[in-house]
């Protein structure tokens, strides 16, 4: 389906991955995984011939579609939501508008109709198998739980997130025979994600995916092509597999490179010790020309780094550490939150699940004082000061002319310079690094100097809102280490079913009608609740 050869990228002096050389197939699912800033979404580009190679070639088998994530869609706000969709196989949209416009004209002139145009068109759509199109696109739309009864509404009415969801049916629909999806899982809840899953798994064509989902690469994934070394690496099998072929295929080389220096360290040793010594003399230059033959491989370093999330508690709390008694809440005549009651104990650490829209973040917001409920209350317990983690990070984008060490050392003035360097350092902020001016942070950054300020400032609870959004794979790791260790209570929101299957001691699902209190982990509550309330939302 597409054939890679010699391929090498890189930007001035910087490689990021040089004479890389394979296929991608047809009936296989293709998830490429590295560090931020490795490269991956460039490589993404150039299957999409938005980007060239430094060197190289990316060859497409001919007459095949090409289906690519957009993230723009200001553009289309005024269109309506199913034509967005439809309008995803561009050739067959523009024969259908085209015929319209034709038909339209023959109303007011019989005579103006050009029947061998029209003949023409109509193969397209024939061709395209367009009758269906509209069908098609309202069933995938109804899949990413955007309902029939807006399907003519134009795109405006939707929310930023549920926006990239319309995108990405627009893809679907147009049956590319290769799909290439930066982050498709960004704004959607699990219930579009599982959707998504189901989706990928039966698609007959190639697909090519960045995601810093590991559910979801698992879950989707044949192939693994991992952008690291410098180098671009393709293993066969989910990200587990990876994961365990890449650890072994490390550890062996390491092995051998060992096995090779204790070889030449013994051939040094001999040689020194015999080399003045006329009977060994002869052995000694024998073994010095072995000891020049042996390449002993020099190791690239690993483009992967992890950071180290240290969150203390100063102290002990209470038994009860939050109470929500009875909270309603809406937003002009929508109401998110309806009848919202739960305790929260100490030590326990609650992922708040429920589709998009119901109302998570905004129960977070109402606990944090942020937001005042339409009617209830919340409390908090003894000794409970919160720290909180926000979806958007206001607090630290609302200073964009600040440096990064200016930033976390206005807020712990009473700290010593060497002691907030320290801090940053540990959230990957070198010597240059801190002092980059907010502004110029990535996502990733800005996630990674929020949680910098958490840990100075060692909260008795943890009220945490999609922490996991612009982490890598090794950030999410490491910050599901961190919390793991931390002793206090944890109250969080996340889509990310991996980082909530590993931290979740107690679920509680937002409905429509209330709560639904599970006190176990989250596989138990799937378990308990089946495949309908499999809802991991973000907002």
């Amino acid at each position: 389906m597409i054939s890679i050869q010699n391929l090498t990228v890189g930007f001035g002096a910087r490689v990021l991955f040089s004479d890389a050389t394979f296929n991608l197939n047809s009936g296989s699912r293709y998830g490429i995984v590295g560090a931020n800033g490795s490269g991956k979404s460039t490589f993404l580009r150039m299957l999409s011939g938005e980007d060239e190679p430094t060197s190289g070639s990316i060859v497409l088998v001919k007459n095949k579609r090409l289906g690519v994530l957009e993230q723009d869609h200001f553009h289309l706000d005024a269109i309506p939501i199913i034509h967005v969709v439809m309008m995803g196989n561009k050739v067959l949209w523009e024969a259908m508008e085209e015929k319209e416009i034709m038909l339209a004209a023959a109303a007011d002139d019989p005579n103006a109709f050009d029947v061998d145009r029209f003949g023409e068109l109509e193969d397209v759509v024939i061709a395209h198998d367009g009758y269906s199109l509209e069908s098609r696109a309202a069933e995938i739309l109804e899949g990413l739980k955007i309902p029939s009864k807006i399907h003519y509404e134009p795109l405006s009415v939707l929310s930023g997130g549920y926006k990239l969801r319309v995108l990405l049916a627009q893809v679907l629909a147009a049956q590319p025979d290769i799909l290439l999806l930066d982050e498709p899982t960004n704004h959607l809840d699990i219930v579009s994600i599982a959707w998504l899953e189901t989706f990928l798994q039966s698609f007959a064509g190639c697909v090519v995916i960045v995601s810093h989902d590991h559910h979801f690469l698992n879950t989707t994934c044949t192939h693994i092509i991992d952008v690291d070394y410098e180098v671009l690496t393709m293993y066969t099998g989910n990200y587990e597999s990876f994961e365990k072929m890449k650890a072994e295929n490390r550890e062996r080389k390491e092995h051998e490179i060992s096995k090779q220096e204790a070889i030449v360290a013994e051939h040094r040793k001999f040689i020194e010790r015999f080399k003045a010594k006329a009977t060994k003399a002869r052995q000694a230059q024998s073994k010095l020309k072995k000891v020049e033959k042996i390449e002993i491989e020099v190791l690239a370093k690993s483009s992967r780094r992890y950071p180290l999330f240290k969150f203390k508690a100063a102290r002990d709390t209470g038994k009860v550490v939050l109470s929500v008694d009875n909270i309603y809440k809406s937003f002009d005549d929508k109401e998110v939150l309806k009848n919202v009651s739960f305790k929260v104990h100490k030590e326990e650490k609650i992922a708040i699940i429920g589709p998009n829209g119901i109302g998570k973040s905004t129960m977070l917001k109402i606990a944090m004082g942020e937001l005042e409920p339409d009617s209830g209350k919340t409390e908090w317990g003894h000794a409970v000061v919160p720290g909180y983690y926000s979806q958007d990070q206001n607090e630290v984008r609302s200073h964009p002319n600040t440096e990064v060490m200016d930033w976390l050392w206005n807020h712990f003035q009473d700290k010593a310079n060497g002691f907030i360097r320290g801090k940053l350092a540990e959230v990957l902020f070198g010597k240059e690094d801190v002092e980059k001016r907010v502004s110029a942070l990535s996502g990733g950054e800005v996630a990674r100097l929020a949680f910098s300020k958490l840990s100075v400032e060692e909260p008795t609870l943890l009220v945490l809102d999609e922490p996991t959004n612009h982490l890598d794979l090794e950030g999410i790791h490491a910050l599901a280490e961190g919390l793991e260790k931390y002793p206090n209570t944890i109250i969080f929101v996340s889509h990310d079913r991996w980082f909530v299957n590993r931290l979740a001691t107690r679920i509680i699902e937002i409905t429509e009608n209330g709560v639904f209190d599970f006190l176990g982990g989250y596989e138990a509550f799937l378990a308990h609740r089946g495949d309908q309330h499999d809802h991991v939302g973000g907002s």
